[in-house]
């Protein structure tokens, strides 16, 4: 991606939310392989000197799932927000599940398609077609049709995967919640998100007073850029800098 605009540099005015998969993590075809790289851990480690506890990881990961890839010292809102977890708190050991009907019928629907893959995260099912690219027109149709009758219940698509979800799981929701309580409160918020699913925070973070920074190319709502995991980590590491 040629000349990004660069986002400026935050200090302990700020709250720092950012997305975990493609923006502290690079994208793998397999999400359990994901780890986060270790140099956005040690950029992230850096921060507290400056936003002290003002740092949320904000993912449509289960929150158990994204608490075994992201260090209990940060806030962890997991689900688009469903469930958060403060500095050292433990998420809660058992996660809720969506409607049986939903979970059974999207399981029929993509029952014997190559390349296609389920993951029940909790209340919330993503659908990854990665290795089947093909595929993403025929699935989004017959994944709002298996919702359209659930008032409850919303599809909303990614970089290659298609997620049935709660209608209140929004990361903009999240992020607004966030920043009403401490460490929060009282600050400009700051969202960094690579996908659509993070175009709600960007929205949110931009009303409030606050900044976004989309991770790669598309369509955004978001002041600024960086290119990649890599750049991220870099523009982190710059921030926990005197």
């Amino acid at each position: 991606m040629a000349d990004p605009i660069r986002p400026p540099r935050i200090g302990a005015q700020h709250a720092l939310f950012i997305d975990f998969d493609g923006t502290l993590a690079p994208i793998q075809d397999e999400p359990d392989t994901v780890v986060l790289p270790r140099d956005a851990e040690a950029a992230l480690a850096r921060l507290p000197v400056v936003l002290g506890e003002a740092i949320a990881v904000i993912s449509g990961r289960d929150i158990r799932d994204l608490s075994s890839r992201v260090p209990a010292a940060y806030w962890r809102a997991g689900g688009h927000g469903l469930e958060i977890c403060g500095p050292g708190e433990r998420p809660a050991a058992q996660p809720g599940s969506a409607p049986r009907a939903l979970s059974n019928a999207i399981d029929i629907i993509t029952r014997g398609i190559d390349g296609v893959r389920v993951e029940h995260k909790g209340p919330v099912i993503a659908v990854h077609y990665r290795q089947a690219p093909h595929m993403g027109e025929l699935l989004l149709a017959r994944l709002s049709d298996s919702v359209r009758d659930d008032p409850d219940y919303k599809v909303q698509a990614g970089k290659m995967v298609l997620e049935a979800k709660p209608a209140h799981a929004n990361k903009g929701r999240a992020l607004e919640h966030m920043m009403s309580h401490a460490p929060f409160e009282g600050r400009i918020p700051v969202m960094i998100g690579d996908d659509t699913t993070d175009e709600d925070a960007f929205g949110v973070a931009i009303r409030l007073g606050g900044f976004a920074i989309k991770v790669g190319d598309g369509e955004t709502l978001a002041n600024y850029r960086l290119n990649d995991p890599e750049d991220v980590a870099g523009w982190l590491t710059e921030q926990g800098q005197a």
